[in-house]
């Protein structure tokens, strides 16, 4: 167990929910960017999914202070959101853009979307957020693409909405695809948008 492990399970032992928030504060002091090279760890995650992974040590220490065994978040019948919901626990890979060389967040989002929607987006995240229709934050539906800034420009994060304020990304190096809160307060300083994609989705200007 190491030093950071030791002492919030001793946190959590002694009070559940200062233990949870200290490891909340953890998480969001580590958590990275795909499309990086750093080495960072992650938020919280789960879908019906077990993410105790030796190559993901954050994702799983924060594992067992969740509330219950994932977040819920219905039924996903968009195509595109059901399509990269299949690919949970995929490992995270810098340029990867397929399930078998692993996922950075715009491969994730680029080959969901060619499977599912016969679309052919480019592989960076500032680039796919010319494609489609903006969405306001108030407006988001199921399989809008939300992007976020973590690395100092605008679009540098993608992932795909799936209601109830999560969306399912493929993190950083070190994690799996895997489901977010978009409430929690790192994704929510750094949210900068969404566009809305469809089969017949034209280039557009932002």
């Amino acid at each position: 167990m190491s030093i950071f492990e030791s002492a919030i399970s001793r946190l959590h032992s002694s009070s559940p929910r200062v233990g949870w928030l200290a490891a909340c504060a953890l998480a969001i002091a580590l958590t990275g960017c795909a499309d990086s090279t750093k080495q960072a760890g992650s938020g919280i995650g789960g879908y019906a999914h077990d993410w105790r992974n030796a190559t993901d040590p954050i994702g799983a220490f924060l594992n067992r202070y969740r509330n219950g065994s994932g977040l819920i978040v219905g039924d996903i019948n968009h195509p595109l959101a059901a399509q990269a919901l299949t690919h949970l626990g995929i490992r995270y890979s810098w340029g990867g853009k397929s399930p078998e060389t692993g996922f950075d967040c715009s491969g994730l989002v680029l080959y969901s979307a060619q499977q599912s929607l016969g679309l052919k987006l480019p592989p960076r995240a500032d680039d796919i957020a010319r494609y489609g229709d903006s969405v306001k934050r108030d407006d988001l539906a199921v399989g809008d693409l939300v992007f976020f800034n973590t690395l100092g420009t605008r679009y540098s994060h993608v992932g795909i909405y799936l209601g109830q304020d999560k969306f399912v990304h493929s993190p950083t190096r070190g994690g799996v695809v895997r489901i977010e809160d978009m409430n929690l307060r790192y994704w929510t300083m750094r949210y900068t948008g969404a566009r809305r994609l469809s089969p017949a989705t034209e280039v557009a200007t932002r």
